[in-house]
Parts: structure tokens; C-alpha cells; sequence
């Protein structure tokens, strides 16, 4: 499970080999062996010996910053990648093969967008005349992605020039399912100029740090990737593998607006934008757990949702290896 603090003053110390959790008054014990990541979400206290338990028992610690990214990781120093996975991520990156893989996690993704949009429309009749055209646009874009030869460097621009025209429109049709209310102008990050865009930025810093996570435990090289570019101090392959999972995250976002989950409460309004508060990230973490505990067939076998990343990963690196 994870532990997700968002109250700010929170103490973390350890007690007899349990990680004990302090807020005001109040104090419980946490087995070690029940948790699988600890994340902080607002001020606190953590002492050496939490950090020295979490390591100890591979219990990933993360510290988010306000936007939902995560700005400080903690893991054990036995990090387990093999050269030979590394020295593949290189060679891929500079010949077609690593086009072959971009090109694949794009299909992957617009397609996950294509299959969303059609289960949302499905009992919005009314809104059928919009969005049909704009979902014909995007499965026309993953045709001509998926007929894309890969023979040059310059087509990673085509990729991601056909990758944004599909995000484009897909995000105007889930604008066109929302209440009047929570309407929004397109995608807008740091700081998010809509409530929307507050709560996707966050559940995309949270996915940031899951698949960080999973390139580290597979052995993959996060800053050796295939489609975004490979500059210094820049996650590429995270940010590459992320775009097969967005679905994830923008199914949990959409759901929390259509059912009417999100008020005024849960987000603050800023200078120049919104962030969430302490009551939304609750909300958050509270919908995302339950999307996550969810059995689903993933390959051959069904595994919780929460599982999926981790797997995908290793699949990857096992395909580098052979």
C-alpha cells in the first residue's frame, strides 16, 4: 500500500521497527512490510531512521511538490541495472529501433485515447455532432502514424507533430463532456489556469514519479530515451514510457468531474492559476486507490492495475536484454 501524508506538521519516526506516524494528538504504528511507498504531499518531519527502514525494506520515498511532481525520491543504493540494458537504450537511441519503440508507445497511446472517447460519448447523444469529427481527426492521425516508415531522425518530428493534434482534440472533446462549470481552454501546466488542468497536472506528477520508479526497479536508464530529447538532467525515458499510462490518469481526473466529486474546497486559486489543496489531493489519492486496486488482464495474467507499471517495465527491459 501507500502512505500518503497531506497534513501539514506530520512527524514520522520509528518504534519498535514501525514506522509510527504523528499528527497533533494522534499516533498509529505502520508495519514496514504492508508499505510500498511513502509519499509526502506537505510539510513535514521524517527522521534518518524512518529514511534508513524505508531503504531497508525497498519502500520508495517521495516527496511531491504542490503541482503533484515529485521533487526529492529516497531508495536503497543497490541499484540493479545491468550494463548490458544500458549500452541497448544507447544503441536504440541513435537507430531506427528506437523509432520503432517511440512510434509504438504513441500508437499505444492515441489509441488508449481513442477508446476512451468512445466510451465516454457513448450516452452523450447530444454532444454526438461535435465530437465525431474531432474523433475521426484523431483516429486519422493514428493511421498515418501507424504508416510512418522509420528510416530517418526527422521523423520523431512527425511523430510528435501527429502525437499533439491528437491530444489537442482529444482534450476538446472531454472539455465538451464537462459542466459549464469546469469547462477549460485547452491543456495549461504550471501554474494550471483551470481547475481541470490543476487536478491533471497533479495526477501526471504522481505518474511521473510511479514510472521513475519502475524504470529504476527494471534496470532502466530514466535519462536514456528514444523520443523526447535526451538533454542534461532530463528524464527522457520516463517521460517517453509515461505516454502509454496518461489514460490513467485522465480516466481518474474526468471520472472525479463527471460524477461531481470536485467543488470550490479542493483548489485554491492563485495569482496566476490554480493548485490543489489538502482536500483535493485527499480526494485524489482517495480515487486513485481504489482505480489502482482494480484486477485486470494485463499480458497473460490479471494483476491490480497498480501493478501494470512495474510489469511493463520489466517487459522492456527484458526485450532490451534479448
Amino acid at each position: 500500500m501507500d502512505l500518503i501524508f497531506t497534513t501539514p506538521g506530520t512527524y514520522l519516526s520509528v518504534k519498535d521497527e514501525m514506522i509510527l506516524v504523528t499528527v497533533g494528538e494522534n499516533k498509529t504504528k505502520v508495519s514496514p512490510a504492508k508499505v510500498d511507498r511513502l509519499i509526502l504531499t506537505s510539510d513535514g518531519v521524517i527522521t534518518t531512521a524512518v529514511i534508513n527502514l524505508c531503504t531497508e525494506n525497498n519502500i520508495d520515498i517521495i516527496i511531491l511538490d504542490k503541482y503533484g511532481n515529485p521533487s526529492g525520491r529516497f531508495w536503497h543504493c543497490r541499484f540493479g541495472s545491468l550494463t548490458t540494458i544500458r549500452r541497448k537504450q544507447l544503441e536504440y537511441s541513435e537507430i531506427e529501433k528506437g523509432f520503432e519503440i517511440a512510434k509504438g508507445w504513441i500508437v499505444q497511446k492515441i489509441s488508449n485515447q481513442i477508446e476512451f472517447c468512445e466510451e465516454i460519448s457513448k450516452n452523450r447523444t447530444l454532444l454526438h455532432e461535435d465530437i465525431t469529427p474531432k474523433l475521426d481527426s484523431i483516429r486519422n492521425n493514428l493511421e498515418n502514424l501507424k504508416n510512418l516508415e522509420c528510416n530517418s531522425e526527422t521523423k520523431i518530428g512527425n511523430i510528435i507533430g501527429l502525437e499533439g493534434n491528437s491530444s489537442r482534440m482529444y482534450f476538446e472533446i472531454l472539455n465538451l463532456c464537462l459542466s459549464e462549470r469546469f469547462k477549460f481552454n485547452g491543456r495549461s501546466r504550471q501554474p494550471a489556469e483551470d481547475p481541470f488542468n490543476a487536478f491533471l497536472n497533479y495526477a501526471y506528477g504522481v505518474l511521473y514519479s510511479e514510472v521513475e520508479k519502475g524504470c529504476i526497479i527494471a534496470g532502466l536508464d530514466p535519462y536514456i530515451g528514444f523520443l523526447h530529447t535526451d538533454n542534461y538532467n532530463k528524464k527522457s525515458l520516463v517521460f517517453d514510457i509515461i505516454e502509454n499510462f496518461r489514460i490513467d490518469a485522465d480516466t481518474i481526473v474526468f471520472h472525479l468531474f463527471t460524477k461531481k466529486l470536485v467543488n470550490s474546497s479542493m483548489y485554491d486559486e492563485l495569482k496566476a492559476g490554480y493548485s490543489l489543496n489538502k482536500e483535493g489531493k485527499k480526494l485524489f489519492f482517495d480515487e486513485r486507490s481504489k482505480y489502482y486496486e482494480k484486477i485486470v488482464r494485463y499480458g497473460n495474467k490479471n494483476i491490480a492495475r497498480s501493478g501494470i507499471i512495474q510489469a511493463f517495465c520489466h517487459k522492456f527491459a527484458n526485450e532490451l536484454l534479448n
